[in-house]
């Protein structure tokens, strides 16, 4: 498979599709060039603890708790079918979309809810369950 059939997000090691912004991010790589929009990191692990953090913040600082309101942040409507995108994660989560999670205390949740959203940002999933909980154990220290 060449680079340019990786999908963008799998390519700069952040498979959450996280924005450059004023956050300066651990793991982000010291080269930001590569892409002008998105951040690139030096490992997977460090995308992923990116996401499970601004996942985390969504709950805690905003008061996102379903996965209407989570991804209708994550995912704008300028940008994004969010109402799509909703149905898809909750649908895969086999959770209703107004169901509240509790992300911080359920890691299970938290990472399937990762796992469904880096598929539908990529259209594919590489990542081991392993990886995952590696990244939310960072995210949460």
């Amino acid at each position: 498979m060449t680079d340019a059939a990786v999908p963008r997000g799998i390519r700069n090691a952040n498979p959450g599709n996280i924005r450059h912004n004023a956050d300066r991010w651990r793991g982000a790589s010291a080269d930001q060039s590569a892409d002008a929009e998105f951040v690139q990191f030096e490992h997977p692990v460090y995308g992923l603890r990116a996401m499970a953090r601004i996942l985390l913040n969504y709950q805690a600082i905003h008061g996102l708790l379903t996965v209407r309101r989570i991804i209708g942040r994550w995912a704008p409507p300028a940008e994004n079918d969010t109402a799509a995108y909703a149905r898809h994660v909750a649908q895969e989560m086999a959770v209703g979309l107004d169901f509240e999670l509790d992300l911080a205390t359920d890691r299970d949740a938290l990472r399937a809810l990762m796992r469904v959203m880096v598929r539908h940002e990529n259209g594919q999933q590489p990542y081991p369950d392993w990886l995952f909980d590696d990244a939310i154990a960072l995210a949460l220290a």
